[in-house]
């Protein structure tokens, strides 16, 4: 008797060790559960960007200017740099990305080198939830800023910039499930299983179907690696599998755009939804490949990131999270200008 007593208290002591486990992990840093606050409150609170003495380095650091979403969150640090510069301020922003999606190290030695350079700030989009975080640790220590700018989740960072990842598979399950008329089969090819972004925009796609739309059945999830070729492969043996299979939603516009290769393969009538709002896709929307993105606007992005950086370098104690703008984009606005469709408008800047 006295045996399985203690055999049922040590099981309820490793139940009750778990769930503190589970509890722990539950209650990290989640930028999506953030109150925040969008760039355009930051700036009708904050006022005009300030002034800063002397020269202003920012080192950005992307994942791979192999797909076009980096090169133009990249295009915007530039056109942010410039207008700096063109008010009198000396600011500029060192952009480098790693050789691609999956160069981890790459990418923290990168980080690693600005660090020890001493830039004075530093906007990271780190290909993982953990790859940056001993460069991370380093700048810190030498009393370097850090933003988090989108994507893979820098626990240990003061600030995040981006999107609600979680609300841009909310948006593209919302418009999936209006198409189907609420009742089908979909599936979901996710990016890459360590970055934040993947997961929170399936398990946004996944919950809102779940709560709203019971008879969308999510039939398949499956990684690809933010790769094309991957994407497509996938693809092809889901239509062999589910002939009835109505929508297919992807974490990034790559993997949709090899989705749509599929598609048209098998002369299917699938509706394929990504995220990113890439030149491609738009294009491809234009021409009835892609249905939909949910673009997250990296060229205004990275600008409201810069701004966020040197708005902390002057003292502001903006909150940890600045959300940035999304939208879905079909072909009822696919030509509609983006800064008209984000209600865009250029930063006040102070004098020198």
């Amino acid at each position: 008797m006295i045996r399985k007593m203690l055999s049922l208290l040590v099981a309820l002591a490793m139940v009750l060790a778990i769930g503190a486990t589970a509890l722990a992990e539950d209650e990290g840093f989640n930028p999506d559960n953030e109150a925040g606050m969008n760039f355009q409150d930051m700036r009708a609170t904050f006022g005009a960007i300030p002034a800063l003495e002397g020269e202003v380095k920012l080192g950005a650091v992307a994942k791979a200017f192999e797909n076009e979403y980096w090169r133009t969150l990249k295009e915007g640090y530039e056109a942010f740099a410039a207008k700096m510069q063109a008010v009198g301020q000396n600011v500029i922003v060192d952009v480098r990305s790693a050789q691609g999606e999956g160069d981890e190290q790459g990418q923290l030695s990168i980080v690693k080198d600005m660090v020890n350079k001493q830039y004075t700030a530093l906007l990271l989009s780190p290909i993982s939830d953990s790859n940056l975080t001993p460069g991370v640790e380093d700048a810190i220590k030498a009393g370097i800023p850090v933003i988090n700018v989108n994507d893979g989740l820098i626990e240990i960072a003061p600030n995040f910039v981006g999107p609600r990842a979680v609300e841009n598979g909310e948006r593209a399950a919302a418009w999936i499930a209006e198409k189907i008329n609420f009742e089908g089969k979909v599936a979901v090819v996710i990016g890459m299983p360590k970055a934040f972004a993947a997961r929170q925009r399936t398990l946004g796609f996944v919950n809102w179907m779940a709560e709203n739309a019971p008879n969308v059945e999510v039939v398949e999830q499956q990684n690809a690696d933010w790769d094309r070729s991957k994407a497509k492969d996938l693809a092809t043996t889901w239509i062999r599998k589910h002939p009835d299979l109505k929508a297919i939603f992807c974490n990034n516009d790559t993997m949709a755009l090899g989705v749509v290769e599929a598609v048209s393969a098998a002369n299917a009538d699938i509706l394929v939804v990504g995220v990113d709002g890439i030149g491609e896709a738009y294009d491809s929307i234009r021409e009835g490949g892609m249905d939909a993105t949910v673009d997250s606007f990296p060229f205004y992005k990275s600008q409201i990131a810069a701004e966020a950086s040197l708005r902390l370098l002057a003292g502001q104690e903006l909150p940890r999270v600045i959300w940035t703008p999304q939208a879905l984009i079909d072909s009822t606005n696919v030509d509609m200008a983006a800064a008209d469709i984000i209600g865009w408008t250029e930063a006040e800047f102070s004098a020198q």
